[in-house]
């Protein structure tokens, strides 16, 4: 068997010794905790700014989805009022176009009685008095016709 004073001396040295390699382990365990609070920790901080990043791009895209949306009302009202504007101008064109054809209407109804007052003075007069129809009346030839009468 094992001597007493071996025993004992082992338990000496077991005394001496563990105290020593507890307070290592404890000194590791305490390090390994506060490596674990460091990165969850970092872990925690991570994913707040992965968080930020998202709301921030779900924000942005939000405006930019609004932006879009508005552009297109935008776009949709000016080609609206664009084509109310041409409606407008077509009107007043051809409003202006027919107070013109009634100008030229009344301008050859003048000029045709000029010709047929004309027509009147260069006629002879007949035995009773009145003129003739058709006899001496001037001649306009038809090209001046054509070019005076109104087209469709």
């Amino acid at each position: 068997m094992l001597d007493q004073a071996t025993v004992l001396e082992l338990v000496d040295q077991l005394r001496v010794s563990v105290p020593d390699e507890v307070r290592q382990a404890r000194r590791i365990t305490e390090d390994a905790g506060r490596i674990t609070e460091r990165a969850r920790d970092e872990g925690d901080a991570i994913i707040a700014r992965a968080q930020e990043q998202a709301a921030q791009m779900l924000e942005e895209r939000e405006l930019v989805r609004a932006a879009q949306q508005r552009a297109a009302e935008i776009l949709d009202r000016a080609q609206d009022e664009a084509r109310e504007v041409r409606r407008g101008a077509d009107e007043y064109a051809a409003g202006v176009l027919i107070r013109l054809e009634g100008e030229c209407i009344k301008a050859l109804t003048s000029i045709k009685r000029g010709i047929d007052m004309l027509d009147e003075r260069h006629r002879p007069a007949s035995d009773d008095g009145s003129r003739p129809s058709g006899t001496d009346s001037i001649a306009v030839d038809a090209g001046e016709q054509a070019q005076t009468a109104p087209r469709p």
